[in-house]
């Protein structure tokens, strides 16, 4: 564990959403949390309306979208100092939420769902070109959602730094693989930060 008196990140915030079929109490988002605020982060972890709700089948994007915005908003840092993220359709509906304008440090990728599993030709890049903030992008190699080289090619379409780190042979839920994950992501703010 990194000492508290070192705080790189203070100053900085960090929103986090789950993915489709979990909560704010997903392990991987818990992890992140401690490993960043032990940074001196304000970390977020959110929950979209549909699991307030106590549903399991997701909200229509614009829903889960506006939750983002809000979620960001109340945050309590200054402007341009939030980064934005989480697992799967969390990370994924974020990215989509700063393309659209929401103010971003960066974004943190956790297993981004590039397309369906088996279905290749629906990709979820259309909105990747209008991301201008660095991101990091963190899949295992054997990530059903999109392979090593297809997330690479997808992530060319972002108009700033990229980073990608491949977790070799675990597939999109990175079962076990929490700690190192969150050690990650405070690894790449703290340096987003020093940059």
């Amino acid at each position: 564990m990194r000492p508290l008196a070192r705080a790189p990140l203070k100053g900085v915030g960090l929103l986090l959403a789950p993915g489709a079929s979990a909560d704010r109490t997903q392990s991987a988002l818990v992890k992140i949390d401690e490993a960043v605020s032990a940074l001196g982060a304000t970390v977020s972890r959110m929950d979209f309306p549909y699991r307030l709700a106590g549903r399991r089948a997701p909200d229509r994007e614009p829903v889960l979208l506006a939750a983002v915005d809000a979620a960001a908003k109340a945050v309590n840092v200054k402007p341009g100092r939030l980064a934005l993220g989480g697992r799967s359709m969390g990370g994924r509906i974020c990215s989509m939420a700063v393309a659209d304008g929401l103010p971003a440090l960066g974004l943190v990728l956790v297993s981004y769902p590039l397309h369906p599993p088996g279905r290749p030709d629906r990709l979820r890049t259309a909105h990747l070109p209008r991301v201008t903030v660095p991101c990091l992008f963190i899949s295992g190699t054997r990530d059903q959602f999109g392979s090593p080289a297809e997330l690479e090619a997808a992530s060319a379409l972002v108009d700033a730094p990229v980073t990608h780190v491949w977790i070799e042979g675990k597939q999109h839920d990175l079962r076990g693989c929490d700690a190192r994950v969150a050690d990650e992501v405070a690894t790449w703010l703290e340096g987003l930060v020093r940059s």
